[in-house]
């Protein structure tokens, strides 16, 4: 037991470490003047690398080996802890301090200059920067697969989802890829035989948008003496459980991305602050993948949040935050308005039958890119090309093409795929939530979210990293994951 009392020591101070840089990244993408980025970087680099030697300590090893062979002693959370910090070292071990230095170094320079050129609308000013940047992960991809026995791509994608492969991406993406287009030609088709929505006129602005996220996040259930709301160029949420830091952004007069995104990254903090007490600072204490919090997050955005029920909650809200006035502020309006289906541009304003074409296009754009068979020059062609042929959707531009997203230009490399994984496991879990307790639909329609947060504190934020995505859905469903449920939520909410 003393090794494994050691291993938690160590990790806890990781622990530490990880929370500062998250909340610096934070500041850096908030509040940061634009002179200080390469002391942040520098900052950042400094952070990393000792995490690194921390992880990498040539000790460490040992003490997991011991810890092995003591298991018998452990319960099953320290257990679970045990297989999450050998994961992490593997990982780690992987690759070495200079390359972890200049990943974190060339990561931000490379997403300082994204905010330019995506305000400039001009690709050709952060190409160099992320062609660096694509070369180093690529050689991060590569050390990670030498070691862990894992393709280059899946290497990266078990950083942000452990144990989802490839192969299983595939298999599920296949079916949305064949199904996809005649679920949104028929949602379409029956959408055009009902009134379009009409414009909202009022005062729709970045104040009041704020005001009202507030107010959203409130009755969602999130404890502000715990987090606080700001703006940043791409919507995120960072921190720890007790210090959660949301940010959205806002187009003046126009509500619904600033309040989808609110919605979307109060998912992801109430799932931060409901992971289990008693492990943080532990691996088993954090989410169990990218997958399982994309879930959570797109479970408030578009299953809870985009419901008939809290719409007609949230309209008179609404309507009073942006001093709206006659019909086109009401119910039926506001209902129309908030879950139109449209084939788009941008991601983030997507609707729930569209969003997943836009994550399977970047899927494929990003393997392309680690696999060495896209370049970063061919980055915007490749990108009009593939959501034409997703969605019949023209890019007029790069700023709202392959600059919308700020993952790539982060470094995050492997992150896409979860995004749809979320969304497929969203809908899964509130079907089971709602089979499970009919209070739930009720409270939504009364703005009372506890009935729902009660439900996934049990079956999804209790078990922190203890289960991984397919075990989790299992035990709360009794399902791994699938397309079935997603695809019969669609049904049910726009073509019955």
């Amino acid at each position: 037991m003393s090794a494994y009392a050691d291993l938690e020591k160590r990790f806890r101070r990781l622990s530490g470490l990880a929370g500062a840089e998250g909340v610096l990244h934070w500041d850096w993408a908030v509040m940061m003047p634009p002179g200080g980025a390469e002391a942040r970087g520098e900052q950042l680099a400094v952070l990393s690398g000792i995490a690194h030697e921390l992880i990498t300590a040539p000790d460490l090893g040992d003490l997991l080996d011991q810890a092995n062979a003591d298991s018998d002693q452990l319960d099953i959370w320290q257990r679970a802890n045990l297989t999450e910090m050998r994961r992490r070292w593997a990982h780690a071990t992987a690759i070495d301090a200079d390359l972890v230095e200049a990943l974190t170094k060339a990561s931000t320079e490379c997403e300082m200059t994204w905010r330019d050129a995506r305000e400039a609308n001009d690709f050709k000013m952060v190409e160099p920067k992320l062609t660096r940047l694509l070369a180093l992960v690529r050689q991060k991809a590569d050390a990670k697969s030498a070691v862990l026995g894992l393709s280059p791509y899946d290497a990266l994608l078990d950083s942000y989802d452990p144990g989802t492969k490839g192969a299983r991406v595939d298999q599920i993406f296949d079916e949305l890829r064949q199904d996809l287009p005649d679920l949104l030609a028929r949602v379409l088709e029956r959408q055009a035989e009902k009134p379009a929505p009409q414009k909202l006129v009022g005062d729709i602005t970045p104040e009041n948008q704020r005001r009202l996220g507030e107010r959203l996040m409130e009755v969602i259930g999130f404890d502000t003496n715990f987090g606080r709301l700001d703006v940043s160029h791409h919507p995120f949420t960072a921190g720890v459980p007790d210090d959660i830091r949301i940010t959205t952004r806002y187009k003046d007069g126009d509500f619904v991305e600033s309040l989808m995104a609110v919605s979307h990254e109060t998912g992801h903090a109430l799932y931060e602050r409901g992971l289990p007490k008693d492990w943080r600072g532990q691996p088993v204490g954090e989410a169990g993948g990218m997958s399982l919090h994309e879930s959570q997050s797109l479970l408030m955005e578009m299953q809870a949040c985009r419901s008939e029920e809290f719409i007609s909650f949230i309209a008179p809200l609404i309507r009073d935050a942006f001093s709206g006035e006659g019909v086109t502020w009401d119910f039926e309006n506001l209902h129309r308005t908030y879950r139109r289906v449209e084939a788009g541009l941008i991601r983030v304003e997507a609707d729930e039958v569209t969003y997943p074409a836009h994550v399977l296009m970047r899927t494929d754009l990003e393997r392309a890119m680690i696999a060495g068979d896209l370049r970063v020059a061919d980055l915007p062609g490749a990108w009009a090309d593939g959501l034409k042929a997703l969605l019949g959707v023209m890019v007029p531009n790069d700023r709202d093409g392959c600059m919308q997203d700020i993952h790539w230009y982060g470094g995050d490399f492997g992150y896409f795929p979860t995004y749809t994984l979320g969304a497929l496991a969203a809908a899964q879990l509130f079907a089971a939530a709602h089979a499970s307790d009919d209070s739930i639909a009720a409270g939504l329609g009364n703005g009372n979210f506890k009935p729902l947060m009660a439900w996934l504190a049990t079956n999804v934020h209790g078990f922190g990293a203890r289960l991984g995505l397919d075990d989790l859905l299992t035990e709360a469903t009794g399902a791994p994951l699938s397309t079935a449920a997603y695809k019969a939520h669609i049904e049910a909410r726009y073509l019955s």
